[in-house]
């Protein structure tokens, strides 16, 4: 069925469709109302970053601050209206508006450009190519654009506006001759120009998209701010910037987050009642829950083998964290059920349950190495690995027997814009050598992780289920990760942390060497288990 469209939204979506004034314009509103970026950034919903970057141009307002901003520009115009300069092309559109009724220009010929727009440029990103923005009428011709001019209104790109045909008046009859006269093909009337084709307007899907560019574009803009200011405050000592960037990594990449929801309807900060297995006895002693975090060495290979003539490899997952920001979450309040009825795809939490025996001494366990057997309070990402490795594609293990949970309905999406973004951001670090920006975007994500629980360093959050799932995520990828590395042939001599894999054989024939989030590097350490090394076997396996 299809949605009901109110009259209030097709305003809202045209109100969303004007143009909106140029940066300059928005730094001077802002200037003559003696507002700051920090008022304006709370009163639209917005980071004080992004507002930085909408009036100096480095992006452009989207929706959700796209409308209020708009509101509050609309309403500072009317109390500080620009003076009208010499040559201002809007006076001057207004100026030839009240003149007397121009006559039209005869067939053929294309109406004279206005001298207030011979000068008007499209604008242009820095690979020269033409910026697209919300469509509207081109200034010139008054056919629909997605492309703008350099003052923000829309305006074809390069010389692409064509006249409309003009209106041919009708021809009288002529009286009939009695013999015409053939008709000189050099004189024949040449055929008119064809009107030129609307340009296609946007799809809500193809706007969608853009808009969430755009949001991307304003979050890299607030990362790369805070690397620039810190080296240009710390004045070439990197040493410095590291420091100042690191300490605020955690104030700066909750902003980050706080941007990517400021569109979602549900409100991370309204935590909801936690059971107490998720609340820490002591501020010494953890919760109840278990991370599955692995300490796995092979019982047949060892480094003080009598001869040790095995070449291993130690390597390392990149950015183990980062990746796992892609889990299930619960969204909602997490209500307790027995069973396996707190159980689905869409549902995620914490559940209490007694895993199956492991009988694969050569791989690592799933559920991690622990001390005690029975019963264990593990996440919804553990629990996903255990029901795919006990399903028919694997059959490494039976199903685990699960007795109580407290889950609530969940999304995969949630972290995905910071996700994203934090991944460009490393991207755009290792493409330009960029040390300072490399290490603040993984002191963002790391910390994020770390301090989403019970900190005193992160105050604007608390979510330990959350911190538990996405730890236990990034040790089920390693998990992955080593069981690929047994397919390809390769021996999993040891698999430690969340991000640290040991095999024999030859690692590339596996694996991508690379920085990239799905490839892996040689991991060196201080450990003698670093880089390269050699092992040699201490029994028989059968």
């Amino acid at each position: 069925m299809n949605e009901k469209v109110s009259v209030e939204s097709l305003l809202e979506e045209a109100r969303l469709a004007k143009a909106m004034p140029p940066p300059a314009e928005r730094l001077r509103l802002r200037e003559a109302a003696g507002l700051t970026r920090d008022q304006v950034a709370r009163a639209v919903g917005v980071a004080r970053g992004t507002v930085q970057n909408w009036e100096r141009g480095a992006s452009e307002p989207t929706p959700p601050g796209r409308l209020e901003y708009l509101r509050l520009l609309e309403g500072l115009a009317q109390l500080y209206p620009a003076p009208e300069a010499p040559g201002d092309p809007v006076a001057e559109l207004l100026a030839a508006a009240k003149s007397s009724t121009p006559q039209p220009p005869a067939p053929g010929v294309a109406p004279p450009v206005p001298a207030a727009l011979t000068g008007l440029e499209t604008l242009r990103g820095p690979d020269g190519r033409a910026i697209e923005g919300d469509p509207g009428p081109c200034v010139r011709c008054g056919v629909e654009t997605t492309y703008q001019s350099t003052d923000g209104r829309p305006l074809h790109s390069g010389a692409m506006c064509q006249p409309t045909a003009p209106a041919v008046p009708p021809t009288p009859p002529t009286p009939p001759t009695s013999a015409p006269a053939p008709a000189d093909p050099a004189s024949a009337p040449a055929p008119a120009s064809a009107s030129p084709v609307p340009a296609r307007v946007p799809t809500r899907p193809q706007r969608r998209s853009k808009s969430a560019e755009r949001a991307q574009e304003d979050l890299l803009g607030m990362i790369r701010d805070a690397v620039r200011e810190e080296a240009e405050r710390a004045g070439g000592d990197e040493e410095a910037a590291v420091a100042a960037l690191e300490k605020r990594a955690v104030p700066d990449v909750m902003d980050l987050f706080a941007e990517t929801r400021s569109s979602a309807r549900y409100e991370y900060t309204a935590y909801p009642t936690l059971p107490d297995i998720l609340h820490k006895p002591t501020k010494k002693r953890p919760d109840e829950i278990w991370e599955a975090r692995p300490r796995f060495r092979h019982p047949d290979y060892s480094m003080r083998a009598a001869r040790a003539d095995v070449k291993v490899t130690a390597l390392d997952t990149n950015a183990a964290y980062l990746s796992a920001l892609k889990c299930w979450l619960p969204i909602g309040r997490l209500e307790h059920t027995t069973g396996a009825d707190g159980v689905g795809p869409k549902r995620s939490g914490v559940h209490l349950i007694t895993p199956a025996q492991w009988a694969h001494p050569h791989l690592p366990d799933p559920i991690g190495d622990r001390d005690e057997p029975g019963a264990l309070w593990v996440t919804d990402a553990t629990l996903r690995l255990l029901l795919r490795l006990s399903g028919p594609k694997y059959g490494l293990t039976g199903a685990p027997e699960i007795h109580e949970s407290w889950t609530s309905g969940a999304t995969e999406n949630f972290l995905d814009a910071l996700r994203k973004a934090l991944s460009a951001a490393r991207d755009e670090a290792l493409t330009t050598q960029d040390v300072l920006l490399e290490m603040y975007v993984k002191s963002m994500y790391s910390k994020f992780v770390s301090t989403m629980g019970e900190s005193d360093t992160n105050r604007k959050i608390y979510r330990p289920d959350w911190m538990h799932i996405v730890r236990a995520q990034a040790h089920a990828n390693l998990w992955s990760k080593a069981y690929k590395a047994h397919q390809g042939g390769l021996e999993v001599i040891a698999m430690l942390g969340t991000d640290e894999l040991h095999v024999t054989g030859d690692p590339w024939s596996v694996f991508t060497e690379g920085r990239a989030l799905s490839q892996m590097k040689v991991k060196y350490s201080d450990a003698k288990a670093s880089g390269e090394y050699l092992v040699g076997k201490v029994k028989t396996n059968g």
